[in-house]
């Protein structure tokens, strides 16, 4: 039922998409390129599962996802070895979406603010509004045309310095696997852990929620040396460890007793899962540190598994190996920038609320009393 209503609105998006900007090329994941072809009158073309990792960002200008924030993930992860990701415009569809931030019913405002007139790309311009140096898809900005159309092939027209749309950039984590040797292993990753091909393996990779050490199916904790900076922390004893970013600090971290941080303070947080010590909480560190988890020669298991943003590294990390953790860079050049997700963000949103207090509040019921009806 719920893949047959992103489907019916994914088509309706597409409809609207062919019918308004007709030089659009659209791009689809197999299952779905197959039913649309049905009955759209433009070709629709699939790609995704077969070009390399890193040339799918440069035949992408924007991303649309239908779903929750498992969708959101899946879409970053189509970028995960590269360093440019394509704006991400979601809509909400699932049933939670936290980082969702559109409802379906505004898609046509939502492209058309996001393709007409551009947003801001400055990271923490979604809570300031400061003067800034008028650039093309900057605040106050004189929108640019696109190169194979004009305003006046497009319905609607072009909302200027009136447009409330902006980019939030969010923190990614650079993750590289090593041997016991110190030689880099390559990442293979699957969906789960039974029916899903792994993909074709790829050196570092990039993650948008967290990377997480799990002690699995053994039933021993597991054994983990934690260092920072080539300095050793503490050896933690726990089922597990997770490093995440801002945005994955309310996903499993959050389940797991960390803090929930704002996506723009740039920071990496380190939180242990059901450690043995009640001394040993989550630590949140500068995104630029680099954390390296070591699986310790004293561990019971040969073993442990490895997952990134929910994938599963296939082999696991044997004992003596490590997975070195940064935060990713941010880089801007005359392309735009480099580093990170862009994701497209509602604006014009009463009280100057971003939208982040709204989730905790509506979605995630932070602070919520017992006992009282609100």
């Amino acid at each position: 039922m719920v893949f047959a209503t992103t489907e019916r609105a994914l088509s309706q998006e597409r409809l609207h998409i062919t019918s308004t900007y007709p030089s659009i090329s659209l791009i689809c994941e197999e299952p779905l390129a197959k039913s649309l072809h049905d009955y759209l009158p433009v070709p629709v073309f699939t790609d995704l599962a077969t070009s390399s990792a890193s040339a799918i960002h440069t035949k992408t200008d924007l991303v649309t996802t239908f779903g929750g924030d498992g969708t959101i993930l899946h879409a970053s992860s189509l970028f995960s070895a590269t360093h440019s990701v394509s704006p991400i415009l979601s809509f909400t569809m699932g049933t939670l979406g936290f980082l969702g931030e559109w409802k379906f019913t505004d898609y046509k405002r939502a492209f058309r603010e996001v393709y007409m007139s551009g947003a801001p790309c400055e990271r923490d311009a979604i809570l300031e509004d400061r003067p800034q140096i008028p650039k093309p898809f900057e605040e106050n900005a004189t929108p640019l045309p696109h190169p194979d159309t004009d305003w006046s092939a497009i319905r609607g027209k072009s909302l200027g310095p009136q447009r409330s749309a902006r980019i939030l950039l969010r923190n990614r984590l650079k993750v590289g696997i090593f041997s016991p040797t110190g030689e880099r292993v390559p990442l293979t990753l699957s969906q789960n852990h039974h029916s899903s091909p792994p993909n074709p393996p790829i050196p570092d990779i990039h993650a948008l929620n967290e990377v997480l050490i799990h002690r699995g199916a053994d039933p021993h904790l597991t054994i983990i040396d934690v260092l920072v900076n080539k300095r050793f922390l503490t050896e933690a004893v726990a089922d597990g460890m997770i490093i995440s970013t801002p945005t994955g600090s309310t996903a499993y971290s959050l389940s797991a007793g960390g803090s929930i941080i704002h996506p723009l303070v740039s920071s990496l947080l380190l939180t242990p899962i059901c450690p043995r010590s009640l001394s040993f909480r989550p630590l949140i560190l500068p995104a630029n540190v680099e954390i390296v988890l070591r699986l310790s020669e004293k561990n019971r298991g040969r073993s442990v598994e490895v997952s990134v943003d929910g994938m599963r590294r296939h082999g696991g990390l044997e004992v003596g190996g490590e997975v070195q953790v940064t935060g990713e860079e941010f880089d801007r050049n005359e392309e735009g920038w480099r580093g990170g997700v862009p994701c497209i963000m509602r604006g014009g949103q009463s009280g100057g609320d971003d939208g982040w207090v709204g989730g905790l509040n509506g979605l995630l019921k932070f602070n919520y009393p017992f006992g009282e009806e609100r």
